[in-house]
């Protein structure tokens, strides 16, 4: 009990060294409603770390998003997909604030993009102001919070970086208060035999340990027997008071009879290394069973910059005859621990569970660049492609070809060339690419034409086909109709979609001018602000063009009018 408390002592001076380098108490909250996360800093998500914390807002869309200090806004983009609209306000300590997923900006910011997206007749704009063309006060409101681009439910995304290496760092290191007295959870522990003659539990590998609670809180697991250089790995995570998310944990201890091997933190960490989780995480069991298990030792090829101690790489050396106490500390950003205690005696015994690598007749070397003929296309791996050598199975098809599986991460683009020689030119226009899914639905992925090839960039193994699209995309009006009186209407809400190659563009004109028409991929609409333009026509003419990846294209007219 004693380690214990000096244990979660040592976890918390460290958290309050790392709150002494950022200013506390000068940033004020973004929102006036009490905070509680959906998501934390450094959170494990797909081929990236999360890079601010997510803040409910009652499952409503509209609540006034503040300026959490004084400074100028030094960034605005507007996009379908990732951050939607986002904000970036520069402040003058050195940091910079980056507010996302909004329905919309202030006034003031409101009218700047505007103005921009009708000069350019576009919905998806970025934009650059001087250094203090648009100021912003502290507490005053610079835009509502809502659900725009990649967001899969109405929340705030909050980010503070900084201003000059752009590095975004933990926000709740900046003195803002989340209700937390929860320890982390723990949800499954694993042995990884990594040397050629390792064993765990008579495993040569990966293989799941158990575990069980104790009645001080910490757990305990089962005592296992290994031999050689093993490492271990943990999935779980973490829930703040007030929510149920399941939310990342923010620093990870692993030490060996009391010394440290390896600890690693969420306290910051940079954009051009955020794909190396990859590296981080058992990524052949994610792509089987969607599953994060954190590793706690470090692989050759992981380049993460979050590790404060190592020693051997965080690998363990077990021999024959000695004992060994293993202790995985997990911690949330409040100190609130959760222990792990794992027994290892070194002994060899016979192996019950071999490995069963699969070899197949391609092999890929990581650092170099590999090129492959599968008939029907032609695949090019870039050097440093992947994290490391593996063998690939690869599968030759007419208009269809297997390159491997979702079990092996590409860190880069690839490219993937059809011959397309075969078709005429008139079919050619409708075809694309397409990345078949589980259920064998052709998701379309970009596709660059040129004479009898086509080719598309992609970091996404599976299977890849040719894909036809013949019919244009569907437009339908959602709260007007043909001829109807619509002077007390504030907007207007057009349905779009696509069911095969998805939707590239879309434009709208009123009486024959170029309106603004915000599009939701989530919901498939397009909607017009009567406020955006004045009407200078009691008849109005509305014209919406939709196109889709490969051309088709629907035209949709109709008249209505008002006052």
């Amino acid at each position: 009990m004693r380690l214990y408390f000096f244990g979660a002592l040592f976890i918390f001076s460290q958290i309050l060294t790392a709150q002494e380098k950022y200013p506390q108490n000068v940033f004020q909250s973004p929102l006036e409603i009490p905070l509680i996360l959906a998501g934390t800093f450094g959170e494990l998500r797909s081929n990236h770390f999360h890079s601010g914390i997510d803040i409910k807002t009652q499952r409503r869309q509209g609540l006034p998003v503040l300026a959490i200090a004084d400074g100028t806004i030094t960034r605005i983009k507007v996009s379908q997909w990732g951050y939607g609209k986002v904000l970036y306000v520069a402040h003058p300590n050195g940091y910079t604030s980056v507010y996302a997923h909004l329905q919309k900006f202030g006034p003031e910011i409101e009218a700047f993009i505007k103005k921009t997206q009708y000069k350019k007749q576009s919905y998806e704009v970025e934009v650059f102001p001087d250094y203090g063309e648009l100021k912003v006060l502290k507490g005053s409101t610079i835009a509502y919070s809502g659900n725009t681009g990649g967001s899969s439910g109405p929340h705030l995304h909050f980010e503070i970086r900084s201003s000059v290496t752009e590095k975004p760092t933990n926000p709740l290191l900046y003195g803002y208060e989340i209700r937390d007295a929860t320890n982390p959870s723990l949800v499954g522990l694993f042995g990884y035999p990594l040397s050629d003659d390792a064993i765990v539990n008579q495993s040569a590998k990966k293989i799941q340990l158990n575990f069980s609670k104790r009645p001080d809180g910490t757990f305990l697991a089962d005592k296992i027997t290994a031999i050689g250089t093993i490492g271990f790995g943990f999935n779980g995570f973490d829930r703040q008071d007030m929510a149920a998310n399941k939310n990342g944990v923010y620093s990870v201890k692993q030490t060996v009879n009391g010394k440290v091997y390896s600890e690693y933190d969420f306290e910051t960490f940079s954009f051009g290394e955020t794909r190396y989780i990859n590296t981080l995480i058992d990524y052949e069991h994610f792509g089987k069973f969607r599953q994060r298990i954190q590793k706690c030792f470090k692989e050759p090829y992981n380049r993460l910059a979050i590790y404060k101690t190592l020693h051997n790489n965080g690998k363990i050396t077990i021999k024959e005859g000695l004992s060994y106490s293993i202790e995985l500390l997990i911690s949330d950003i409040e100190g609130n621990d959760t222990k792990l205690s794992i027994p290892v005696e070194g002994k060899r015994e016979p192996i019950k569970i071999s490995k069963s690598d699969k070899k197949t007749d391609d092999f890929i070397i990581a650092d170099k660049p590999n090129n492959f003929d599968l008939g029907a296309a032609k695949v090019y791996f870039p050097s440093s492609t992947f994290y490391e050598d593996f063998y690939i199975d690869l599968k030759k098809g007419n208009d269809t070809v297997s390159i491997h599986n979702n079990s092996v991460a590409a860190h880069r683009n690839f490219t993937i060339s059809f011959d397309v020689s075969k078709y005429a030119i008139a079919d050619r226009k409708q075809l694309f690419i397409a990345r078949l899914d589980k259920g064998m639905e052709p998701r379309h992925s970009k596709t660059y034409k040129r004479d009898g090839s086509f080719t598309t960039r992609t970091r996404t193994l599976g299977t890849y086909t040719l894909a036809k699209d013949s019919i244009s995309p569907t437009i339908n009006a959602r709260n007007f109709k043909e001829k109807q009186w619509l002077s007390n209407y504030s907007y207007l809400s057009l349905e779009i979609s696509d069911d095969l190659s998805g939707i590239n563009t879309f434009s709208a004109t009123l009486n024959g001018e170029w309106i603004l028409m915000e599009y939701e991929p989530k919901t498939k609409t397009i909607t017009y602000n009567f406020d955006d333009k004045i009407l200078n026509k009691t008849q109005c003419d509305l014209k919406v063009v939709v196109t889709d990846n490969v051309g088709n294209s629907s035209t949709f007219e109709c008249t209505f009018f008002r006052k």
